[in-house]
């Protein structure tokens, strides 16, 4: 899946993202790969899988996206 970080809470190790079709994902920083939490920003493209968590759905693998 594909969509941008909608918001990162930095203080809670933790944000969302907004996919293409308007789902908002949680995810946690565990799940980031080749991308950093200090670094991500707002708004960046990222690419993404996606599971079912206790509170809805959660993002797995994130990935920087297409450029």
């Amino acid at each position: 899946m594909q969509g941008t970080i909608k918001r990162v809470i930095r203080d809670r190790g933790f944000g969302f993202i907004r996919s293409t079709d308007g789902q908002e994902i949680f995810f946690h920083r565990s799940t980031l790969q080749q991308m950093t939490f200090d670094a991500i920003k707002e708004g960046e493209a990222v690419e993404f899988e996606m599971e079912k968590g206790e509170k809805g759905p959660r993002a797995t693998s994130v990935r920087p996206g297409a450029k």
